[in-house]
């Protein structure tokens, strides 16, 4: 299939822990996921072979976000209508500084989330 329709309302809600929800799609070499975090969610510090686009659709995010060398860690906020990108294999983690919704997008596609293997995020 070349085109396929979807409706965020029918898309299945996941429950990954008390402050922590997303919904995902999938194509053959992307993951797109609404994010759903309550103010103080934390997603530890994790890497992933997918370049990561979150594009904040309401509240503010601080993410940290650690390069090769220690000494270049970045701390930075992102808030409602701001995205930021990140690159391949970069360890990150994010803490929601109020309740939260963001789009995320991967290329290539969340190969961990589909198979179940992201007990990094579930609590």
């Amino acid at each position: 299939m070349n085109c396929k329709h979807y409706r965020w309302e029918n898309v299945p809600r996941e429950e990954l822990g008390p402050l922590l929800a997303r919904q995902m799609i999938s194509g053959e070499k992307a993951t797109v996921a609404r994010i759903y975090l309550r103010q103080g969610a934390v997603v530890p510090a994790h890497r992933h072979e997918g370049e990561q686009f979150s594009y904040l659709l309401e509240g503010e995010m601080r993410f940290q976000v650690e390069p090769a060398a220690p000494e270049d860690r970045k701390e930075v906020i992102v808030k409602a209508g701001e995205v930021l990108c990140i690159a391949s294999n970069v360890m990150h983690s994010a803490e929601a500084l109020q309740d939260t919704i963001s789009l995320d997008i991967f290329s290539p596609r969340r190969e961990d989330w589909l198979r179940g293997d992201d007990q990094y995020l579930r609590r």
